[in-house]
């Protein structure tokens, strides 16, 4: 009788979802937050637009250039963490067996059934290492190619975020009907952003979707009766 295949299913993108996330969040609220409060002081979008548009060019660059920085500080540890072991491994490899030894203990191997494959670890010193960074430290390889992804990305995702508030403030010339309409299509994008990013995260879909849609609702408000306050 044919055996079907198993095919596991699993997500494998969670780094780059993460960047879409932090870009695409903060994309939609600050800028969102901004013209929400300029048009409680003013009623012209030509000046909120070129508040907006300067906001989202500086927004972008900060966050990519933070994705990059760790991505790289990611990288820098990665490398400084193999170069340690690589060392021990040569000066110390006793005391390295014993750890690899601890590692399968703690899923439920005897010592005497992990001897084998420690042994086999020794006569191959780069799969050893390999092991350790990975199964001791938690430790994966870095892309080399991670930094500039991580700040395309964000940048990106924020540079999306950012125009979707501030589509209406371009379109209409009354501060007024822009933000009435900018609430609405927000709103809809936050529901919508927070829902995905619950079905990728694995987070209720409709919990995160309400929990984002709050968050960049609030800070809107916050700032529209602050500005509408001191004008």
């Amino acid at each position: 009788m044919p055996q079907t295949l198993h095919i596991e299913r699993h997500f494998t993108g969670s780094e780059t979802v993460r960047d879409v996330v932090i870009g695409m969040s903060d994309g939609l609220t600050v800028p969102f937050a901004l013209a929400a409060g300029l048009s409680g002081a003013i009623n012209t979008t030509s000046i909120i637009v070129t508040a907006g548009l300067a906001e989202i060019a500086a927004g972008s660059i900060a966050m990519g250039l933070g994705g990059y920085l760790a991505a790289k500080s990611d990288a820098e540890h990665y490398f400084s963490e193999r170069a340690r072991e690589e060392s021990e491994v040569t000066e110390e490899p006793d005391i390295e067996a014993s750890e690899v030894t601890e590692v399968f203990q703690s899923y439920g191997l005897t010592p005497e059934e992990s001897t084998p494959v420690v042994e086999a670890l020794r006569k191959r010193p780069q799969a050893w290492i390999d092991f350790m960074m990975r199964f001791e430290l938690g430790l994966e390889k870095p892309d080399p190619k991670r930094a500039f992804i991580s700040a395309a990305t964000i940048a990106g995702a924020y540079i999306a975020g950012g125009f979707i508030p501030l589509g209406p403030y371009i379109v209409l010339l009354t501060a007024s009907k822009a933000l009435k309409i900018s609430v609405i299509i927000t709103l809809f994008a936050l529901a919508a952003f927070g829902y995905v990013k619950g079905r990728f995260t694995g987070a209720p879909p409709l919990r995160s979707a309400i929990q984002t849609t709050v968050v960049g609702g609030l800070a809107a408000a916050v700032a529209f009766m602050i500005a509408r306050a001191i004008s």
